[in-house]
C-alpha cells in the first residue's frame, strides 16, 4: 500500500551512528546520533547485550528529535524509560538484566562486549539498528591464566618491551574488565580472586596466597616496579590492607568502599591467625539483604581483633567511599582509617567521597549493579547507588586510580634487566 511504501522510504533514510567509531575500548564513552528522522519526531532507543555468563542487560528511553530531525544523546534528554535527562551515555550505564539481582560479568576480556543499539517508532516498528563492539584488550596486550602453587588467576601485559609499573588486582569473584582496562594504560596485571571457582578461602583465607601472586607479578620480565601496586573494592580490600600492613613490597594501594576490619572469615598469616573476622542478616522484601546491618562495630573490645594495623604500611592510600552503599558504611569506615593514620603521624593517604553513589564501583560504562549475589556471604544483597550519580563516580574515580598508580609506582629499566 501507499501508506507502507512511505513508510518503508522513511526508515530508509533514518541513519544511526555512533562516533568515533562502531568499534571502541570499554572505558571510552561514544556519541550517539540518529538522523533523517521527521522534525520533532519522537522516537524510542534501545540498548542489549548478553554478558559472558549468558545474562541478558537492556535499556529503552524515548527522544524528541529536533528541527532538523535529530537526536544526539550528548545533547537530548531521555523524556521517560530506563532513565530520564541528559546522559549521553545513559542507554548503556542504566541498562537492567533481565533476572533479578544479576551482576554484569566479564569473565573472558578476549571478547570484545557487543551492545545492539536500535531506532524504533513510538509504535514499536524498528527504524535503524547498529553493533557496538567494546574492546577490553587493546592490540598487543596478552592474557595468560596462571594456575601455579596457590595462585588462580589471570595476567595481563601491555605490548612493548617496558619497563612497565605491576598492580595486582584483588576483585571478590572473578571478573576481568579491571585487570584488562588497566593493562591497557601500560601495567602489568594479575587479577587474583578472593572467591574462585575452587571455593577457596570461604572459611579461613591465608594472606600467604597473595603473597605468592606479589612474588610471581614481581618476577615477570616486563615487570621495572620495584613493589607493586594493589587495587581493590570491599572484600579484596580486606586483603589488599593486609598485605599492605603485614607484607613488605606493597608500593601503593587504592581501596574502594573498604572495612576498616577483617570481614567474613579469619585471616591467617604463616600458619597463624593474624586477624579475627566480624559478620544478623535481615532480609528485605526482594529477598536481598542489606550487609550494613549486619555487621558488628568492629571498635568495641571483643572486635579489636578483627582492626587491620594500616598504620605499619609504608604504602600511599587512596581511599573511595561512597554515600549509598548499602553493603556497608564505607564512609565512616574510611574516617575511621584516616583518623587512625593521622593518630599515627601518618599523612601517606588520598581520599574520594561520592555521596551519591552504591557499593559496586567499576570502571565506567558497565551497566550499573544495585544488588546481586555475594559469594562473601552466599546471599543475594543490596549494593545501592542512584545511577546518575554512581555513573559520574565511575568515571571521575578510573581517571583518579590510574593518576595514582603512575604517580606512586616506580619503574626501573635496570631491575627489568637484572631479571632477564
Amino acid at each position: 500500500t501507499h501508506v507502507q511504501l512511505v513508510q518503508n522510504a522513511m526508515s530508509s533514510q533514518v541513519r544511526l551512528k555512533l562516533l568515533p567509531s562502531i568499534k571502541c575500548m570499554f572505558d571510552e564513552p561514544i556519541q550517539v546520533k540518529v538522523a533523517g528522522l521527521r522534525p520533532r519526531q519522537v522516537i524510542n532507543m534501545r540498548a542489549k547485550l548478553t554478558d559472558d555468563k549468558g545474562v541478558v542487560f537492556s535499556s529503552s528511553a524515548t527522544y524528541r528529535a529536533d528541527g532538523s530531525g535529530e537526536v544526539d544523546l550528548r545533547r537530548d534528554p531521555s523524556l521517560g524509560g530506563s532513565y530520564v535527562g541528559v546522559e549521553p551515555m545513559g542507554l548503556l550505564c542504566s541498562m537492567r538484566p533481565h533476572t533479578m539481582h544479576k551482576i554484569y560479568l566479564k569473565t573472558n576480556a578476549i571478547n570484545p562486549q557487543v551492545v545492539k543499539f536500535s531506532v524504533h517508532e513510538e509504535e514499536g516498528r524498528l527504524l535503524a539498528e547498529m553493533i557496538n563492539e567494546r574492546l577490553l584488550m587493546r592490540d598487543g596486550v596478552t592474557r595468560v591464566p596462571v594456575n601455579e602453587g596457590n595462585i588462580r588467576g589471570v595476567l595481563f601485559t601491555p605490548p612493548g618491551k617496558g619497563p612497565f609499573p605491576a598492580v595486582l588486582d584483588l576483585p571478590t569473584s572473578v571478573s576481568e574488565a579491571r585487570p584488562s582496562l588497566l593493562a591497557d594504560k601500560g601495567f602489568v596485571v594479575l587479577s587474583m580472586a578472593v572467591y574462585n571457582k575452587k571455593g577457596e578461602n570461604s572459611t579461613e583465607t591465608h594472606l600467604d596466597h597473595f603473597e605468592e601472586a606479589m612474588n610471581f607479578l614481581k618476577q615477570q620480565p616486563k615487570v621495572g616496579s620495584e613493589g607493586i601496586g594493589i587495587m581493590s573494592r570491599c572484600k579484596g580490600a580486606n586483603i589488599g590492607l593486609s598485605l599492605a600492613a603485614f607484607v613488605p613490597g606493597v608500593e601503593a594501594i587504592v581501596c574502594m568502599n573498604a572495612c576498616n576490619a577483617n570481614v567474613v572469615t579469619p585471616l591467617y598469616y604463616k600458619k597463624q591467625q593474624i586477624l579475627s573476622s566480624i559478620i544478623k542478616f535481615i532480609p528485605t522484601e526482594s529477598g536481598a539483604i542489606i550487609i550494613k546491618d549486619a555487621l558488628e562495630d568492629p571498635l568495641t573490645e571483643k572486635n579489636k581483633g578483627s582492626l587491620i594495623p594500616i598504620e605499619r604500611a609504608k604504602s600511599p592510600f587512596l581511599f573511595a567511599a561512597v554515600g549509598d552503599d548499602l553493603n556497608w558504611d564505607s564512609k565512616a569506615y574510611m574516617d575511621e582509617m584516616v583518623e587512625r593514620l593521622k593518630r599515627h603521624g601518618k599523612e601517606n593517604f588520598e581520599t574520594v567521597f561520592y555521596p551519591g553513589a552504591g557499593h559496586m564501583l567499576e570502571p565506567p560504562y558497565a551497566p550499573h549493579c544495585p544488588s546481586s549475589f555475594n559469594a562473601g556471604v552466599g546471599k543475594r544483597v543490596l549494593w545501592g547507588g542512584e545511577p546518575k550519580a554512581h555513573i559520574a563516580a565511575e568515571i571521575h574515580l578510573w581517571k583518579k586510580i590510574q593518576e595514582f598508580f603512575k604517580t606512586h609506582l616506580s619503574c626501573d629499566a635496570a631491575q627489568t634487566k637484572a631479571k632477564l
